[in-house]
């Protein structure tokens, strides 16, 4: 009973400290944001458009968000001048977006402060450490979203 008491313990403060990065980790994507003069919902759908075949509607879907505050959004980074927006030529009914090159700008802006951190926070550590972290990390990603499916 005694290693079962103690292994409880130790799972409590995995927990505990899984939680606290992941709050560290929403903290820093927040900062991150705010620096590039965006806010987190901005700087996700500025990552969208830079990938190849942006479409709002799936992306509302995929965000579990409504169509209204993704226009919303791209609504806002129109008007900061970080989007351009042209009537698609594959289908009149549907809009093309494309990253202007303040969009890229504020990208890059975010990709090195990340790149920064990573050699600050990540690269000091053992390569063997960073390995095992990212494979138990999967594997209880996988056993969570498991356990949530089951409970839908």
């Amino acid at each position: 009973m005694a290693a079962s008491k103690r292994q409880g313990e130790e799972i409590r403060r995995a927990i505990a400290g899984l939680q606290r990065l992941a709050d560290l980790l929403a903290e820093r994507r927040a900062q991150l944001a705010q620096e590039a003069g965006l806010t987190e919902q901005q700087w996700r759908v500025l990552e969208q458009i830079a990938a190849p075949g942006f479409l709002p509607s799936l992306f509302a879907r995929r965000s579990e968000t409504t169509p209204a505050a993704v226009s919303k959004v791209l609504r806002q980074l129109l008007e900061k001048g970080l989007v351009s927006v042209s009537i698609s030529e594959r289908d009149a009914r549907q809009r093309d977006y494309a990253l202007s090159a303040k969009g890229r700008r504020a990208l890059a802006r975010i990709e090195t402060a990340r790149e920064e951190a990573v050699a600050e926070v990540w690269a000091p550590l053992d390569p063997r450490d960073v390995r095992r972290f990212a494979e138990l990390a999967d594997e209880l990603a996988g056993r969570l979203e498991r356990y949530v499916g089951k409970r839908r």
